[in-house]
């Protein structure tokens, strides 16, 4: 994927996060709340950032999405990936529970990455 591609596909993850949020979907927020999620069976989509530091924290996601079947995407920023889900400080990790009434906008997303 070249870097525009990469770029691309960053900021539509970024949209489609505002997208869910901005229409009641539930996001839960924050690396502790998505392992939970995952270990659980209810995320949609796993998104994490590459940036945090150190990178052991969020290791351990890609894999656990892996052997849950759950699609996991990297993102480049902490801070907009915390901006994208409405939080006012920066956010290693987030899962989509439910996209209400985004769920198209999902599943695009979804088809996009592919598994």
């Amino acid at each position: 994927m070249s870097e525009a591609e990469g770029k691309g596909m960053e900021d539509l993850v970024y949209s489609v996060l505002e997208k869910i949020r901005s229409k009641g979907g539930i996001i839960k927020k924050g690396v502790n709340e998505v392992t939970k999620t995952l270990e659980r069976s209810q995320a949609k989509l796993v998104v994490y950032a590459e940036d945090t530091s150190p990178k052991e924290i969020v290791m351990h996601l890609p894999l656990l999405s892996k052997d849950k079947n759950v699609p996991c995407i990297a993102v480049k920023s902490r801070t907009e990936l915390g901006k994208a889900v409405g939080l006012p400080v920066p956010t290693a990790a987030v899962a989509i529970v439910d996209a209400g009434e985004e769920a198209h906008s999902l599943e695009e997303l979804i088809n996009k990455i592919g598994k």
